[in-house]
């Protein structure tokens, strides 16, 4: 091969390196783009579509706009994140609390209870407890049909009633025998209901129901509190194959106290965690990770399911400021069959006082794009050296590379 052709091969080599390198690494958005490049499923009218979306502005008729619906809020009973989880976990839980029942303000004796019975004046009647005896096995147990039986008196039916209405009973069959009969019934062991507490708690197992009605709050604080993990927005009970959800963050914030359900037996109380309330942040942040190296992704857990947007930004290490466009930021979010994608132009700082009154969602992903001058600096970094190789071999060629756009 002669030196002509040679060289003429070379240049060739050189603009097809140059004509690949054209397309741009990574991810990014076009800088013109007001509508997504992709199709999105959506729902329409019940019905599964697929459309193109528009890219709204994150400005200040925006931020109005969504601070009009209180379903934005975090303590709002029908904010997004409730109906998400629903919507992951597959679950049609009934929005809100069962109905009060007055039934169980009071403690109803069941079977295995132990009932300790008391006749003032006729120790033959009173099973005594002594040294080496307990109440509870010197007392009466009710049976699993609900009975227990008492002399002069004979089957007794407990269960489903209180110590109050058991009482009545032996003392008017008493009375008969026993002149001023005086009587009292006491719950020596509860035995017969029990409730479920499990999921983020510390303590999870079984709660004994005794005479003090056992509430939601009571549970919880019984098992040792809920863990640093707990959706407290979210806590499921399940009773009589019907499924409650309880935000205890209303109770405990807003003052809700018809969420502190009073508890009954077969109750299971589950306090779930909250990985489904996590949002996404890509692209050129400065999280660091392990080793001093800077991260380009990082997931976050919505504390109380909520965070704005400036929070996540923040908590990611905020720009880059040697690779990022502030005035590139995107939200992209796509929970319950309704996606949408928000820009934020952040090259002013004081944007992000929109930034801060723009609420997540759960699930949302947050993409900070790269400079444009940062990707044409990559593509010259990754032809140079084939410049070099090629002034090397042929000095005459003397191939200098574009060093702006």
């Amino acid at each position: 091969m002669n030196t002509s052709l040679m060289k003429s091969y070379l240049a060739l080599l050189v603009l097809y390196q140059l004509a690949a390198c054209t397309i741009v690494p990574g991810q990014h958005m076009s800088p013109l783009s007001r509508q997504s490049s992709v199709e999105m499923p959506s729902r329409e009218n019940d019905a599964a579509i697929l459309k193109k979306l528009n890219i709204q502005t994150i400005n200040a008729e925006l931020v109005i706009e969504l601070e009009k619906n209180f379903k934005n809020f975090s303590l709002a009973p029908d904010n997004v994140a409730n109906h998400y989880f629903d919507y992951r976990i597959g679950s049609k839980m009934i929005k809100g609390v069962p109905m009060k029942d007055e039934l169980y303000t009071q403690y109803r004796v069941g079977p295995r209870d132990v009932l300790n019975i008391t006749v003032w004046d006729h120790p033959e009647l009173t099973i005594p407890a002594g040294e080496f005896r307990s109440a509870e096995s010197a007392g009466n147990v009710v049976g699993e049909d609900g009975t227990f039986f008492y002399p002069y008196v004979g089957i007794v039916q407990a269960a489903g009633r209180t110590v109050e209405n058991i009482r009545e009973e032996l003392t008017k069959s008493l009375s008969k025998y026993i002149e001023f009969v005086q009587l009292d019934v006491r719950v020596a062991s509860y035995r017969s209901q029990r409730v479920y507490v499990v999921g983020e708690v510390a303590q999870p197992g079984v709660q004994v129901v005794k005479d003090v009605p056992l509430t939601v709050l009571e549970a919880i604080n019984n098992a040792g509190g809920v863990n640093s993990e707990a959706d407290l927005r979210n806590i499921i009970l399940t009773r009589d194959e019907k499924t409650y959800s309880i935000n205890l963050l209303n109770l405990y914030e807003g003052g809700d106290v018809s969420q502190n359900v009073l508890l009954r037996h077969g109750d299971v109380l589950n306090v779930p965690d909250s990985a489904l309330n996590k949002v996404f942040v890509l692209g050129e942040t400065n999280h660091f990770v392990a080793g001093g190296a800077t991260g380009r992704s990082r997931s976050l857990v919505m504390n109380k399911a909520r965070m704005t947007l400036t929070e996540a930004l923040s908590e990611a290490g905020g720009f880059n400021q040697e690779t990022s466009d502030p005035a590139r930021i995107f939200v992209f979010r796509g929970g319950l069959g309704k996606p949408e994608i928000y820009h934020l132009d952040a090259k002013s700082p004081d944007a992000l006082l929109l930034a801060d009154r723009f609420p997540l969602q759960p699930r949302d992903v947050i993409y900070v794009d790269r400079a444009e001058g940062i990707r044409w600096n990559q593509i010259i970094g990754q032809i140079q050296p084939t410049i070099n190789l090629l002034n090397a071999f042929d000095g005459a060629l003397k191939i200098q590379p574009f060093l702006g756009r």
